[in-house]
Formats: structure tokens, C-alpha cells, sequence
């Protein structure tokens, strides 16, 4: 896969971060890679899932879900702004399936084979 490894690096841990951080003690993550044309990543939990009102904000800026073990957490509410920023720079796409009290899929793909790039202004340095 042809990407910035330090950004995809980047992506993924806001990725597992969230995983771990929404998933209660004796639930489980799971890190997927299906190699291909796209190469497509997948984190799994068994969290406290995303209401569905929600799911179509979850990669905004500083978007926070309205629930309370959401709202309890500190965060900049930037990492999952910061994972489509990268992902879509690098030519992929990322989306999200989840379900309240059941836990959360995050896919992202990106193409295998592209040049070498670095992505600009990722959200979490150009705060507008």
C-alpha cells in the first residue's frame, strides 16, 4: 500500500483509542486486514454502540454524541474528523455501522497502489 504509514498510523489509533475507550471492561476489540485492491481495515467492539441519529455526524468536527458515557469521556473531538481527513486524502473511504448497547464497525479502504502522500493541514493542527 502505497500511503503516509505515520498518517494511516495515526487513523487507526484514533480508531482502536475509541474502540478501547467505549468498550467495558471484558468486551472485546478487533483489528481486521483484508489485503487487496483496495486494502480495507476494519475495527470492531462490543462498546456501547452509536444511536443512529448519530452515526451521520460521528466523522465531524468536534461532534460528540448526546450520551452519557460519550459525554463523560474528555477528548478534543477530533480523532474521528481526523481519520476520514486522512483516509479520503489518501483516496479511501471510511464508514461506520453500530448499534446502541451492541458495539460499533469502522471500515476504512484505501487504494494499494498510488503515490506517496502527505496530507496537509490533518484537523487536529488547522483548527478553523
Amino acid at each position: 500500500m502505497d500511503a503516509d504509514p505515520e498518517q494511516v498510523r495515526q487513523a487507526l489509533d484514533n480508531l482502536l483509542g475509541n474502540a478501547v475507550k467505549y468498550t467495558p471492561e471484558g468486551g472485546s476489540v478487533q483489528v481486521s486486514v483484508r489485503a487487496g485492491d483496495p486494502v480495507e481495515i476494519t475495527v470492531t467492539d462490543t462498546g456501547i454502540g452509536i444511536a443512529e441519529n448519530a452515526l451521520k455526524h460521528v466523522f465531524e468536527k468536534f461532534f460528540r454524541a448526546e450520551q452519557p458515557e460519550v459525554e463523560a469521556e474528555n477528548g478534543t473531538r477530533l480523532g474521528l474528523a481526523l481519520v476520514r481527513h486522512v483516509v479520503e486524502a489518501h483516496g479511501g473511504n471510511v464508514d461506520v455501522t453500530s448499534e446502541l448497547g451492541k458495539g460499533s464497525r469502522f471500515r476504512f479502504t484505501l487504494p494499494a497502489h498510488q503515490p506517496n502522500k502527505k496530507v496537509e493541514n490533518p484537523p487536529e493542527t488547522s483548527i478553523q
